[in-house]
């Protein structure tokens, strides 16, 4: 998790630091799954599951914000031209 923390703050794109908190956000979840097995706690699956779909949602609002902010910023430089 460490690493995908060094990536997401270091990542030479916009897309590489998106993935890496992705990541990130996967990992939380598999971590949340493994402390409900281990201590016998199901009420964890729900948090992780919800924990799941906020990190989907979130990730493809990111996605779709910078698709639209590079689709705006092409078309002024096509009519600027």
């Amino acid at each position: 998790m460490v690493l995908a923390l060094v990536r997401a703050l270091k990542g030479p794109s916009v897309y590489d630091r998106v993935l890496a908190v992705n990541v990130f956000g996967t990992k939380t979840v598999l971590l949340l799954s493994v402390i409900a097995f281990l201590y016998g706690r199901p009420d964890f699956l729900d948090l992780a599951l919800a924990y799941a779909l906020v990190n989907m949602v979130g990730i493809l609002a990111v996605l779709n914000y910078f698709q639209n902010r590079s689709r705006r910023k092409s078309d002024s430089e096509a009519e600027n031209d």
